[in-house]
C-alpha cells in the first residue's frame, strides 16, 4: 500500500502547521510543472511559500481560518487528454461543495498513485467519448488510496484564486453552482477507506476556506438529483464530514438539517405512502396508496420526471456500473409533488400529512405547508 497521503487534522489544529507538515501536504503549486505522471509517486511534492492560502483568504475577508492546500495532482501530471470544449470559468464562487462516488464495483484494493491516475484517465475517456462532455465532468477526484487529483482542466488554479468557478458536469441542473468531488468506489453498503476519508476532509476544508463557503453547504449528489450517489454509507457520513471540516476551519459545527429522502423501488413505509397520495393529487389517480414502492409508483415518478423536464442523469463517474435509477424519487421530484397551502387541507394532501404525522412527527405550528415543512416531516 502507498504511504498515507492524508494528514492528522487534530494534530494540525493542536500544534499549528509545522515545516514538516507543510512539506508533506505539498501546499501551493511550486514545482508541479516538472513532475511527470509516471514518476510522481517516487518524488515528494515541493513545499510552498508558507501562509499563501491564509493570506489569500484574509484578503477576501474570510470569516474562517484558511485550510492548507492538499497535494493535488494536476491534469498534466496524470496525463489528461486536451479538452475538446472551451472551459467555462464563471465570475462567481460556487454555492455548494458536492460529494460523489464513482460507483465502480469491486472497490479496488490498488491504492497506488498510478491506479489513481488511471482512474482519472478512464473517467475522462468515458465522459468525453461516452457522454460527449468534452472533458471530465467533476472538478476533483480522490482515489481509495487517498490521492487527490484535478478533474476538469483549470479547476485547481481557479480554486486557488478563490473568486471564480470552473463549471463542470456532475450535478444535473446545478452545474453553475457546485464543485463536485468524485470519490473512487461504491459506498452503498461499505465504508470508505481511512485514507480516502482523511483526504476528503482535507480537500473539502481547503475548498470551503478558499471560497468562504459555510460548512452547511457541503452536500451529496442526492441532495440535488434522484440518485443513490454518493451511496447510503458515504451519504450517511456527510454530517460527520461537515463537523470535521468545521473543526479544521475553526468554525462552529452545524446543526443537522432536514433532507429530502430518496425513495427507490422496493422501499415501503410512511414516506412512500405519503408520496403516493401526493402523486395521486398530481393526477395519478389510479396509483394505489399502499406504502409499497412498486412498479406503478416507479412508472408514475418516471412519467412526472419526463413531463417536467427533470435531468435524470446518473452520477457523472459511473463509468463501469450502469445503475438504472429511472423512477427514483428524490430531491428533484419532491418539490414537484409537495404542495404549498394550509395544513387543514383535505383530500389526498391531507392523507399524505396523516401518513407522516402517524410516525410521531409534529404538525406544522403555523399550519402553512411549504417545501421546508414537507422536508422536515419527511426527514
Amino acid at each position: 500500500m502507498a504511504a498515507h497521503p492524508g494528514f492528522d487534522r487534530r494534530a494540525l489544529l493542536r500544534g499549528g502547521l509545522t515545516a514538516t507538515a507543510a512539506g508533506a501536504l505539498g501546499l501551493g503549486a511550486a514545482g508541479l510543472a516538472h513532475a511527470a505522471p509516471r514518476s510522481a509517486a517516487t518524488s515528494a511534492p515541493a513545499a510552498p511559500a508558507a501562509g499563501t492560502a491564509a493570506a489569500t483568504a484574509a484578503g477576501r475577508g474570510a470569516r474562517a481560518l484558511a485550510a492548507p492546500e492538499p497535494r493535488i495532482y494536476t491534469t498534466a501530471e496524470w496525463g489528461a487528454r486536451p479538452p475538446e470544449i472551451d472551459i467555462v470559468v464563471l465570475d462567481h464562487v460556487p454555492t455548494y461543495i458536492v460529494v460523489h462516488h464513482t460507483a465502480e464495483p469491486g472497490n479496488s484494493e490498488d491504492y497506488s498513485l498510478e491506479h489513481a491516475m488511471e482512474i482519472c484517465r478512464s473517467i475522462q475517456d468515458f465522459h468525453m467519448d461516452g457522454r460527449g462532455w468534452g472533458d471530465t465532468g467533476q472538478q476533483f477526484t480522490i482515489s481509495r488510496g487517498g490521492y487527490q487529483l484535478e478533474g476538469r482542466h483549470e479547476s485547481l488554479d481557479v480554486v486557488r484564486g478563490g473568486t471564480r468557478h470552473v463549471q463542470g458536469a456532475n450535478v444535473g441542473g446545478h452545474n453553475s453552482e457546485v464543485v463536485g468531488i468524485e470519490n473512487e468506489g461504491l459506498y452503498t453498503d461499505v465504508d470508505v477507506p481511512a485514507a480516502l476519508w482523511d483526504s476528503l476532509v482535507a480537500m473539502v476544508a481547503w475548498i470551503a476556506g478558499q471560497y468562504g463557503r459555510p460548512v452547511e453547504n457541503i452536500m451529496g449528489h442526492r441532495d440535488f438529483n434522484s440518485t443513490e450517489c454518493p451511496g447510503d454509507v458515504l451519504y450517511g457520513r456527510l454530517p460527520e464530514l461537515r463537523e470535521a471540516v468545521a473543526e479544521t476551519l475553526g468554525v462552529p459545527a452545524p446543526d443537522r438539517t432536514a433532507v429530502w429522502p430518496l425513495l427507490r423501488p422496493g422501499d415501503r413505509g410512511a414516506a412512500v405512502r405519503a408520496a403516493q397520495h401526493l402523486l395521486r393529487a398530481r393526477g395519478f389517480t389510479g396509483l394505489p396508496a399502499d406504502g409499497l414502492f412498486g412498479p406503478a409508483t416507479k412508472a408514475a415518478v418516471a412519467k412526472l420526471a419526463a413531463v417536467s423536464g427533470v435531468d435524470r442523469h446518473s452520477c457523472s463517474a459511473e463509468f463501469h456500473r450502469r445503475a438504472d435509477e429511472t423512477g427514483y424519487l428524490g430531491a428533484d421530484i419532491w418539490p414537484l409533488i409537495a404542495p404549498r397551502g394550509r395544513a387543514g387541507t383535505s383530500g389526498e394532501v391531507a392523507k399524505a400529512l396523516e401518513a407522516l404525522l402517524g410516525r410521531g412527527k409534529r404538525a406544522p405550528a403555523s399550519r402553512e405547508l411549504t417545501p421546508a415543512v414537507w422536508k422536515r416531516l419527511l426527514s
